[in-house]
């Protein structure tokens, strides 16, 4: 199997991609109304795609969310899916790997992520590259 990682750029968004990408967040969460990919690109260079990609078939997708604050630069995991089909291959430890060498070459001061703890997985993981459980609250409030 030829799995390529890679950060993607605006340009590289196809239609052909986004089809794909709408078929496996579904995956993450159904009940969800996703932004288009290239949208999420092209606002203000504030996200990080990575995907995994089998030929042309997306496998594994992960994307973070840069931000600055008065604490630090900061970045944001969100939206790491990988096929159902493909799991327990390393897909998603590799695309983590690669947005935070990312994080690096940008200079981050802290990557964050949230997960649901039901998703043991996920958080071994997560554990395993580094991350620690925070003791604090989180609190949602949805605008729209």
């Amino acid at each position: 199997m030829d799995l390529i990682i890679k950060l993607i750029t605006f340009n590289e968004v196809t239609a052909d991609l986004q089809s794909q990408l709408t078929e496996l967040y579904k995956e993450l969460n159904a009940e969800i109304t996703q932004l288009d990919l290239a949208s999420a690109l092209s606002e203000y260079n504030t996200t990080d795609v990575v995907v995994c990609l089998n030929k042309e078939k997306l496998v594994g997708i992960a994307m973070m969310a840069k931000y600055k604050v008065v604490s630090g630069h900061k970045g944001m995991i969100e939206d790491v899916v990988v096929s159902s089909q493909y799991r327990g291959q390393g897909i998603g430890r590799k695309l983590m790997e690669k947005l935070l060498e990312h994080a690096k070459q940008e200079k981050l001061s802290t990557v964050l992520l949230f997960s649901g703890h039901h998703r043991t997985a996920a958080i071994s993981l997560y554990k395993s590259l580094g991350f620690k459980l925070k003791e604090s609250g989180l609190y949602v409030k949805p605008i729209l």
